[in-house]
């Protein structure tokens, strides 16, 4: 398929649809912190992928992924990266710093 056939994501209600995006639009959706987990998880599953033959793990792993993409795009990247500080500081009962990195605050929330 053209990439003319197939211009990418559709657009819902709520902004870009990532439902059929493909992992490199995935990727590009990302901030650039996730966008590093991203290509960490999506080679490992790639490679269990190669020696399985078994693409479950893989559509799992980038459906997950595309969840993330379209939130990401629909509020933006600062607001993404407030999403998590909001929801850890509510967790332990604390404010976080603004600067604070995103694996530390992910940390906290167990992911």
């Amino acid at each position: 398929m053209s990439a003319a056939a197939h211009p990418g994501p559709q657009r819902g209600h709520g902004g870009r649809s990532f439902a059929d995006a493909s992992p490199a639009e995935v990727r590009a959706a990302l901030i650039p912190e996730e966008a590093v987990e991203f290509d960490r998880r999506w080679r490992e599953v790639m490679f269990r992928a190669t020696e399985t033959l078994d693409l479950s793990e893989v559509l799992e792993t980038l459906d997950s992924w595309r969840r993330v993409a379209r939130l990401t795009a629909a509020v933006g990247t600062e607001a993404h990266r407030l999403m998590y500080r909001r929801a850890a500081g509510r967790l332990t009962d604390e404010e976080l710093p603004a600067d604070e990195p995103l694996s530390r605050t992910k940390a906290r929330l167990g992911l």
